[in-house]
């Protein structure tokens, strides 16, 4: 299997286990791999590292002002070294056969596009590109006559029990959750909560952004909406199912009453040797799942009362327009206030409606027309959350 890979947000856990796979893959023979793109966001020494192994055509760093470290660093390979959130969207925009899209946040969004414009396979685990700008970005693919693969492991399990069938013949796409930390947790005792808690996951190691989603289920509120434009499903047609043991990633049932479901131990490098290999199945030193050691699958409803950005997600998707943006917005500035130990664990769901309910009730909720559309809006919830947030962390 020979492939041109681009690789962004290389430095993240989504792009490091990428990186894995593919040396995996090269040092066995079953992969023949050309980097061409390598880009992150502030940690140098990991790119440059990962660039020395890789030697790809360029490397690309978000923080421009770590451009003369990462040339040092590199000095005599031939890589051409570059900086600046315009640098990482045009080593986006070079031709490749496969790109990883894993850039955390909104930062992710014009990179996404540029990569979709070029044709190429796109391994979609940036999920806040497509919450922001999902028409703008499946229309990008089917224009450039490219393909998106979900790299989210829920959304990959969708797309493997479809099995390339119109997701109109499923009745109920059904997304499973480990319910995280907090699963059961009293709102009281929420109240309390601490980032080094938020941040530490019953199964993945994950960054802390992507885990602080994960504990107050924000992560599955925007997989909804992920899942709405990725299959063509309305709100109601979607399910969140908790599953402590993360066994079954996510199952679809059919208009014939039947349910499939994808089943794998917890570990992202199986939805990202999918998204390489599809249709084909990549062959490497997967875990072995043994489902008479695990004896018992469990599951159960999630609380929305306790856990309200689901509901919030849900209605940002019910009102359609910029609302999904706005929820997107909202949600990464009050985690980053959280992070700084600005405002409490409950006051993220807070402040994220606080800012939905101002930026939908104020003139026509206006579907972006363009991407200048979508930073626009972007700008807007960020400002009126950032507003949120002083008098906010006085209260906490």
């Amino acid at each position: 299997m020979t492939r041109r890979v681009s690789v962004l947000g290389s430095t993240g856990s989504v792009g490091v286990s990428t990186l894995s796979l593919l040396a995996e893959g090269r040092a066995s023979g079953t992969l023949d791999i050309e980097v061409v793109a390598l880009t992150g966001g502030r940690n140098v020494a990991l790119l440059a590292e990962q660039a020395l192994a890789w030697r790809p055509e360029v490397a690309a760093i978000a923080d421009d002002s770590l451009v003369p470290e990462l040339k040092s660093r590199l000095d005599g390979t031939g890589i051409t070294v570059t900086g600046g959130d315009a640098a990482v969207t045009e080593a986006a925009a070079r031709p490749s056969d496969w790109v990883m899209a894993s850039i955390v946040g909104i930062a992710g969004l014009r990179p996404t596009l540029a990569a979709a414009r070029t044709g190429a396979v796109i391994g979609l685990a940036n999920k806040e590109s497509i919450v922001c700008s999902g028409e703008m970005l499946l229309r990008a693919i089917d224009e450039s006559e490219g393909r998106m693969v979900p790299v989210d492991s829920e959304h990959s399990a969708v797309f493997q029990a479809l099995g390339g069938l119109d997701g109109s013949l499923a009745s109920k796409i059904i997304l499973t959750s480990s319910g995280g930390p907090f699963r059961g947790w009293t709102r009281e005792a929420m109240a309390a909560v601490t980032v080094e808690q938020a941040v530490s996951h019953p199964n993945f190691s994950m960054g802390a952004k992507i885990s602080v989603d994960s504990a107050q289920m924000m992560n599955k509120g925007l997989e909804i909406i992920e899942a709405a434009y990725l299959f063509g499903a309305p709100s109601e047609r979607i399910e969140v199912l908790v599953h402590p043991q993360q066994i079954i990633h996510s199952m679809v049932e059919f208009v014939d009453g039947s349910t499939m479901a994808q089943l794998a131990p917890p570990d992202m490098r199986g939805p990202i040797a999918c998204a390489l290999a599809w249709p084909e199945r990549l062959v490497w030193a997967a875990p072995v799942l043994d489902l008479a050691r695990i004896g018992t699958l469990t599951f159960e409803a999630p609380n929305e009362g306790r856990f309200p950005a689901l509901r919030l997600a849900r209605e940002a998707l019910k009102l359609g327009g910029a609302a999904p943006c706005a929820l997107n917005a909202a949600n990464e500035v009050a985690v980053q206030a959280f992070l700084n130990r600005r405002i409490g664990f409950l006051q993220i769901a807070q402040m994220v409606e606080e800012v939905l309910a101002s930026m939908t009730s104020n003139g026509p909720n206006l579907a972006p027309r363009d991407l200048e559309d979508v930073i626009e809006t972007d700008r807007r919830a960020r400002a009126i959350a950032s507003d949120i947030i002083l008098p906010s962390a006085h209260r906490n």
